[in-house]
C-alpha cells in the first residue's frame, strides 16, 4: 500500500527521518523526492532509517551522533533500543564560535512587567515569605507552623478535598451503599474555597522541607547552605524565617556566608531561631509564630512597579519528555531564550547528563576559553563519577523517554539542548552557584527533574520555562514553573496541569518563531502576577536539594 505520510527530517545530515503519524508495516513514505517502505510499525515519535544501514554504522540525528546500529538495519527499518546502542563525538575546547544571528525584538522592545525591586538590584515575579528547617530535625516544627499560619492567613488552596471528604463521610453516615458512594460526582475546584489574604501583597508562605542538613559530608552541608542561601536572597522572595537545631553539620555561620558571597547589600527580613538555645518547643514554636508573622507585615509593604524584561531570568527545564519535545516544544523555547537574551535578560540551560553528544557546540559557544574550559571539566568529572558507579550517562532515559522515542542518551540530550536556542554562553555555573550574568548560563545539575528545577531556581531564575511529552505536575516553591506541551494530545488530556501547547507546530499550524514569541508574551503575564499558572494554582511546591552524589 502506499500512503503520502507526514514525516521529518530534523537536519540535512540526518540518516533518520522521524514518523510524525502512527506508520504501519508496509506503509511507502514519500519525503524530499525519496521513498521509503516502513518495514515495522513505526509509531509516531520513533525513527526509521534512510539508508540500509551496517552493524557498527553511525546513527546521525540533529546533526550529531546519537548511537550505532548494533545489527543491520534496512532503510525504512525502525531505530530501536534492540537495533541501536548510545554513541557519542568526544569534544575539545576548540575555536570560539559566538557569532549569532539576534533575533526580532521589535515586539517586546519598551515592554515591561510589573515586579517586586529588591535591594540588590533584582527584580521578583512573586512575593514570597519562606521558613526554612537548617536540618532535617527541624520538619516537623515547619509542620507546626504551616498549620498554625497558612490556612488563617488565607493560603489554603486545597480546600475543596477538605470538602469531598466531608461530603462522602455524610454519605456513608447516610446509608449509602459502596456504590452509590463510588459512583458520586466529586469534583476539586481549586479558587472557590480559597480564603481571603489577610496580606494581599504576599503571594504565600512557603515552608522547604528537606532530609539534609546532618549525617552527610561536609561538602553536603555546604551545597545545602548555598542552596538555601539561594531561595532566601531569590527576588521572589520578601524575607525567610530559618530554624536551627543547633549541633547539625549544616550551621548558621555557613548560611550567613553564603547570603553574604550572594549579595552584599541583603536587607531583607530575616529571622533565625535556634531550638537548643531558646528551650521548650512551645517557647520556640511561638517565637517563630510571632517573627513570621511581623515579617510578613514589612513584607506587604511592598508592592508590584513596572519593570524593563531585561530582570527577567528564565530556567529552562525538560521532564517527562518525548520523540516530539526536540522539534516542538525544546526549540520553541529556544527561541523565547534567544529573546530574552537579546533584550538583556537572562536564560539558565542545566541537566549536565542531557547535554552528552552536544557538548562540543556548547563548549565551541562559550565567550571564552577559560570558560569553555570550565564546562569541559564539569562534564567530564560527572560522567565519570556517573561511570565509576555503573551509571554512565548513556542510562539516562528513562522507560517513559524510551517508549516514546528517546531510545539513546544522545538522542534525548541533542533534542533537550535545543532549549537553549543558539546565543552565545556567557557563564559556567557549578551547583549552587547564582547567575550575575546576563545571556545564556550552563549551571551543572542532574537531569531529575525536580532537582534541577530546584537548583536552577536557587541560582535566580525568577520563572521556569518546562517543557513536557509525558506529562508531569512538577513546580517549585517560589517561581512559576510553567508547563508546556510537545504534543497536542497530551495538551487535551492533561489541561489542568499543562499551560501552554506546542503541539501545532507538528501540527503546521504554527512556527518554531510564532510559538516562541507566544510563549514569551505568556511568560510577560505570568511575571506580572496577572496569569496564574497550573503549578501554582495545585500549590505544586517541589522542593528537592542535590547532594552531588550520581543523579542522572
Amino acid at each position: 500500500m502506499s500512503k503520502q505520510a507526514t514525516v521529518l527530517k530534523v537536519h540535512p545530515a540526518d540518516n533518520v527521518l522521524v514518523a510524525l503519524t502512527n506508520l504501519e508495516k508496509g506503509t511507502v513514505v514519500a519525503f524530499e523526492g525519496q521513498e521509503y517502505t516502513i518495514r515495522e510499525n513505526t509509531k509516531a515519535k520513533h525513527k526509521f532509517a534512510t539508508v540500509d544501514l551496517a552493524a557498527g554504522d553511525p546513527i546521525t540525528m540533529y546533526g550529531v551522533l546519537v548511537g550505532k546500529a548494533q545489527v543491520a538495519i534496512p532503510k525504512g527499518g525502525l531505530i530501536s533500543t534492540a537495533t541501536v546502542k548510545h554513541a557519542a563525538n568526544d569534544f575539545t575546547v576548540g575555536e570560539r564560535h559566538t557569532d549569532w544571528v539576534m533575533p526580532d525584538v521589535s515586539a517586546f522592545t519598551g515592554r515591561t512587567f510589573k515586579g517586586y525591586h529588591r535591594a540588590d538590584g533584582s527584580v521578583g515575579t512573586a512575593n514570597y515569605w519562606v521558613v526554612i528547617p537548617m536540618v532535617f530535625c527541624e520538619n516537623r516544627n515547619l509542620d507546626v507552623l504551616q498549620q498554625a499560619l497558612v490556612t488563617d492567613l488565607g493560603y489554603g488552596r486545597n480546600r475543596s478535598y477538605q470538602l469531598q471528604s466531608q461530603q462522602l463521610i455524610e454519605l456513608y453516615k447516610t446509608g449509602k451503599s459502596v456504590e452509590e458512594i463510588l459512583s458520586t460526582d466529586l469534583h476539586a475546584n481549586y479558587g472557590e474555597h480559597a480564603n481571603k489574604r489577610l496580606f494581599p501583597n504576599i503571594d504565600g508562605i512557603k515552608f522547604l522541607t528537606h532530609d539534609g542538613g546532618c549525617g552527610g559530608t561536609r561538602q553536603d552541608a555546604q551545597a545545602l547552605c548555598g542552596l538555601l542561601a539561594g531561595y532566601i536572597t531569590h527576588p521572589n522572595v520578601a524575607g525567610a524565617t530559618v530554624l536551627s537545631l543547633g549541633c547539625q553539620n549544616a550551621q548558621v555561620s555557613i548560611l550567613e556566608e553564603e547570603i553574604r558571597r550572594r549579595t552584599s547589600e541583603f536587607s531583607k527580613p530575616l529571622y533565625i531561631l535556634e531550638q537548643q538555645k531558646v528551650g521548650t518547643e512551645s517557647d520556640f514554636l511561638s517565637l517563630a509564630i510571632k517573627q513570621t508573622f511581623a515579617g510578613l507585615i514589612l513584607a506587604n509593604q511592598q508592592e508590584r512597579q513596572p519593570s524593563p524584561l531585561s530582570k527577567l531570568c528564565i530556567g529552562l527545564e525538560c521532564g517527562g519528555s518525548d520523540g516530539f519535545s526536540g522539534i516542538s516544544a525544546n526549540p520553541a523555547i529556544g527561541y523565547t531564550s534567544d529573546l530574552l537574551v537579546a533584550l538583556g535578560g537572562s536564560v539558565i540551560l542545566s541537566e549536565f547528563p542531557e547535554l552528552c553528544g552536544v557538548e562540543q557546540n556548547l563548549s565551541d559557544r562559550c565567550m571564552d576559553v577559560p570558560t569553555a574550559e570550565r564546562f569541559s571539566t564539569l562534564m567530564r568529572t560527572y560522567n565519570a563519577r556517573a561511570q565509576a558507579v555503573g551509571s554512565g550517562f548513556d542510562m539516562n532515559p528513562s522507560p517513559g523517554n524510551i517508549r516514546d522515542g528517546l531510545i539513546t542518551d544522545a538522542i534525548k540530550s541533542a533534542g533537550a539542548a535545543k532549549k537553549g536556542g543558539t546565543s552565545p554562553v556567557t557563564a559556567v555555573l557549578d551547583y549552587p552557584e547564582k547567575v550575575t550574568r546576563p545571556g545564556l548560563n550552563l549551571l551543572c545539575t542532574p537531569g531529575n527533574d525536580v532537582e534541577s528545577t530546584t537548583a536552577e531556581v536557587a541560582a535566580g531564575a525568577n520563572i521556569v520555562l518546562f517543557t513536557t511529552g509525558l506529562g508531569t505536575p512538577t513546580g517549585n516553591p517560589v517561581a512559576p514553573v510553567v508547563k508546556i506541551a510537545s504534543n497536542s494530545a497530551l495538551f487535551e488530556r492533561m489541561r489542568d496541569i499543562i499551560d501552554i501547547n506546542t503541539g501545532t507546530i507538528i501540527e503546521g499550524k504554527e512556527t518554531i518563531r510564532q510559538a516562541g514569541e507566544r510563549i514569551l508574551d505568556y511568560v510577560i503575564g505570568v511575571a506580572s502576577g496577572e496569569t496564574e499558572i497550573a503549578a501554582v494554582r495545585h500549590v505544586q511546591d517541589d522542593f528537592i536539594p542535590w547532594k552531588r552524589g550520581v543523579s542522572l
